[in-house]
Parts: C-alpha cells; structure tokens; sequence
C-alpha cells in the first residue's frame, strides 16, 4: 500500500489543488502525509474502474437494507415493542462509526481491493491473514444461507398463485448462482447495474409502504381482520385503526423485560451485518475518493428512512402486541400485513417478489465480495500456494478476478448437497451462526487498524478524517464487545458465541505461527 509522504496535491470536491498555504500545513507537519494521486496509488491495481457515482450511491443502500427488515422485523417488534426503534438507532449510529473508519482508510489508499488490508498493515500481517480468510470463509457461508433463502422465497412466491415448485429448490438455486456469477464475470459495470434495479427495487417497496401508512394514519383508517398464510400454517390478525397511538399508548422502554431488550441488540446488529460492502468496491470506482465520501455520510440517512421510517409505519398501522409466531415459531412480514390491511389482496406475492430481488441482490453482492477477497489472498500468497496454482491471483479479459469468482460459486453451489444430508445441514446451520460471530472479530480489528492508521506516518491530515477517532474508536470497540457478550444471553445464539471464540483462537494461533514461519 502506497503511503502519501511530501508535497503532493490534495483533493477538493474531486479537483486536485495545489497550494503554498497547503504545502506549508504539510510540511510543518511530521506525522501528517498528504495523499496520493488516485493514478499514483493504481499502478498496481489490475481491475476496471466501471461503477459509477450512480452504481455506487445503490450499492450502499442495497448493502443498508437486507430481507431481515422485509420477513424479519416482525420478530424483534414483537421482543421489545415500539423501543426497537432505538436499538436501531443505537446500533446504526454504532455502524456509521465503522463506516467511517472504513472511509478513511479506503479514501487514503483507494487502489485496495478490500479494507481487511488495513489490518494487515497496521494490526499486523498475521491478524491480516487471520481476518482475510476468516471474512472470505464468512461470505461463502453467508452465501451458501443466502442461496438457500432465494429458493424458499422464490417457492414462496409462485405458491401465492397455487404452483408448487419445492421439487425443483435445488435446480433454482443452480440456475440463480450461474446467472449471478455470470453477472459478475462480464464486467464489474455489469455487477453495478444489477444492483442498481436490485436497490431500486427494494427502495420502491419501502417508500410504498411508507406512503400507505401516511395515508392510513391521516385518514384514521379502519382495517378489518385479515387472514396471512405463513411457511408453516396460517395466522388470523386482529381489525384494528391506523393511528400513531398505537405507537405511543403505554409505551416503556422495555415492555416485556430487559433481557428482551438486551437480546435484541444483537438481533439488529446482525441486520446491519455486510453493511461494509460498499468498502469492497473503491478499487473499481471512477473518481473514488469524492464518491466513497458521499455514499458513507448517506448512510446515516439511510438508516434513518428505510429501518426507523419502516418500523414507525408498520407500528403505526399494526399494534406491536399484534405480532405473534405462528405454530412454528414463524412471524408473519409485517409489510405483507400492512399492505393486506391497505386492501391489497396481492400483498403476499408482491413482498416476495421483492424479497426474492433482496436476497439475490445479497448473493451477488457476496459473490463480488468473496470474488475479490479470494483474489487479495491469492495476490499476498507464495509462489508454490496452491491458490497460485489455479491462477486465482489472475483477472479476466474483463478486468475482473473471474477465477476467484468461480472458485467462490463453486463453495457457494454446496448448498443445494448439504440440504440433502441432514447431519452435514445441522453442522452448517452451526458454521453460519457462529460466521456471523467471527464478522464481529473483523470489525474489531478494523476499528483497531483505523487507531493505529491515524497514529503512523502514513496519515493524511487532508483525507477523509473521522472526528474525535480515540473516543469513537474506542466507543464501537467496547460496543462490538458487548454485542458479542449478549450472544451469551439466549440459547439460539450461545454456540455461536462458543463457535467464534473458538475460531478466533485456534484459527488465530495457527495464523500467527505460520506468517513467523513464513517469515522466516
């Protein structure tokens, strides 16, 4: 990674400037670097620089909204009531503080392929290593996950027109994993313009059904019962009226205890996981530095709108006491709820087309993600690697690390073979939970290697800068902690827990010893 030392331009809205009042501050400075030029920094950075502003700016709010705020947002209203509006809050600001280490780092050297490199440089090359194979292993289990959702949804869908296509789960789980890879495999434009309908898509849905509630509530409409069918069985909702009293009448803190209150934390945590996708994409954006920054301060906003938005129209509409499982412990999507309740009887095949569109948009995104992951792993490897070998450090015709990408599907393509053995399911239903506690170990170091970044020779005084970054570093570091000791708190989340401290120990051990041996 190149570090900016010396007299050289810094940027402006975009423009490089150059002046005596600049190249004074930075040579008065001794621990303060100016950056480098974008051309500077890309001399060795293989890939096309194909998204736009207009890619980019999608690609963060389809990486802000993910299907648990379409299917899963009725389970954690229903653990704390209208206070996980704050959690959300709580957690997203959490968040937009990773984001914006994640920003500094990048907008100082946007030729990375991935912010995990940071870590390498800064924590140390075998905390890298750790963490570069730890968060490929994680997408490709996140992956596998959300492979498996796209065929439920996609199921689910065409069963709201009495068509049964559950047979064919694992030919549709082929079919969208070589579609997607495809995507990936033409140009990283390609990639871009398919999260752009994706994002579009999924922000269509949410103004929708935040407009309706608006309407609803002016209107103080009067819904009458409905009935929804869920996977499992069907639940009958109660007649209610569209008012912000549902909201606000009796409203606690913690309504049915602090330890639901508690747990919920880690439940939005983990809606916000991968949020961090749009670092991934700098090294393939055109003029990075000036779109990185706008696409991390709009995240915020995002949060702001799609997550707290939603919640206060859906409870705004569906009294939060209204939503109970179902016999199989299922909720039912609270925007298909408000949507039957608005009298739209399509409502069901309508979130899961949209649902559908969410979870593939997560899988391509992943695909990207690991695609690229895989590459940086296979680039900082030895000669005799076998990553080398298959020529995974290598990029197509197409400036894209297509034998990464392929390599990456094909881990993905188990899904469909694990589902059939029931033993080897159970064992990956507990891989993928306890990946999701690795992420936090991941985002630990990162906050760690943004400290350590803004205390070395390479920072940059005219970059993207996170303000007072020794209390916000040390405040997402201590809340990452405590997120990860809640997971001790319920049973469905404790060997999760369990699983990524072991991980983290024996996979982190191994990495140490074998970068000294490398080393050597």
């Amino acid at each position: 990674m190149a570090a900016g030392h010396g007299s050289k331009p810094s940027l402006e809205n975009g423009i490089e400037v150059t002046t005596e009042e600049n190249m004074s501050q930075q040579a008065d400075s001794s621990r303060a670097g100016s950056l480098d030029s974008v051309e500077q920094l890309d001399s060795h950075n293989a890939m096309e620089r194909g998204l736009s502003n207009r890619h980019v700016q999608f690609i963060a709010i389809g990486g802000t909204i993910g299907t648990g705020l379409f299917l899963g947002s009725g389970k954690s209203i229903a653990l704390t009531g209208p206070s996980i509006v704050l959690v959300y809050i709580l957690v997203g600001l959490i968040m937009f503080i990773l984001m914006r280490a994640i920003g500094e780092l990048m907008y100082q050297d946007p030729s990375q392929h991935t912010f995990i490199n940071f870590i390498s440089k800064y924590v140390g090359k075998a905390w890298g290593h750790y963490a570069q194979w730890s968060y490929w292993i994680v997408l490709v289990l996140v992956g596998m996950t959300e492979l498996t959702a796209v065929s439920r949804y996609f199921v689910e869908f065409f069963k709201t027109y009495g068509l049964d296509l559950s047979p064919w789960k694992w030919l549709i789980e082929i079919a969208f994993l070589a579609v997607l890879v495809m995507i990936n495999l033409i140009a990283v434009k390609a990639f871009g313009e398919a999260e752009f309908w994706f994002a579009m898509i999924k922000i269509t849905l949410i103004i929708g059904m935040i407009a309706t509630a608006i309407v609803m509530v002016i209107m103080h409409y009067h819904y009458s019962a409905v009935t929804v069918q869920t996977t499992g069985s069907v639940i009958r909702t109660r007649a209610g009226t569209a008012s912000l009293s549902n909201i606000f009448n009796g409203f606690t803190l913690a309504p049915n205890g602090w330890y639901n209150f508690a747990i919920a934390f880690p439940m939005v945590f983990f809606a916000y996981e991968l949020i961090e996708f749009v670092g991934v994409t700098v090294s393939e954006t055109k003029n990075p530095r000036p779109v990185l920054k706008k696409a991390t301060n709009q995240i915020i906003y995002r949060i702001l709108i799609f997550y707290v938005g939603a919640l206060l129209a859906i409870m705004a509409i569906v009294p939060w006491r209204n939503f109970v499982p179902d016999k199989s412990g299922e909720f039912v999507s609270p925007f298909i709820m408000v949507f039957k309740y608005a009298g739209i009887d399509w409502a069901s095949a309508l979130v899961f087309f949209v649902v559908i569109t969410a979870a593939s948009s997560s899988l391509n995104s992943l695909l990207f993600s690991a695609g690229r992951h895989l590459y940086q792993v296979a680039v900082e490897s030895p000669q005799t690697s076998p990553l080398r070998f298959f020529s995974l450090d290598q990029v197509s015709s197409h400036r894209v690390p297509a034998r990464a990408i392929v390599f990456s599907g094909i881990f993905i393509l188990l899904s469909p073979l694990v589902s059939v053995f029931p033993a080897i399911t159970q064992a990956f239903t507990w891989f993928s939970s306890a990946s999701s506690a690795v992420t936090i170990f991941i985002y630990i170091l990162t906050m760690v290697a943004h400290w350590k970044y803004r205390q070395s020779a390479d920072f940059s005084a005219d970059g993207f800068l996170m303000p007072a970054y020794k209390v916000l570093d040390s405040l997402a570091i201590g809340f990452f902690v405590l997120i990860y000791l809640s997971l001790f708190l319920a049973p469905d989340t404790l060997w999760a827990a369990v699983g990524g401290i072991v991980w983290f120990l024996v996979f982190g051990t191994w990495c140490h010893f074998h970068m000294k041996k490398v080393t050597r």
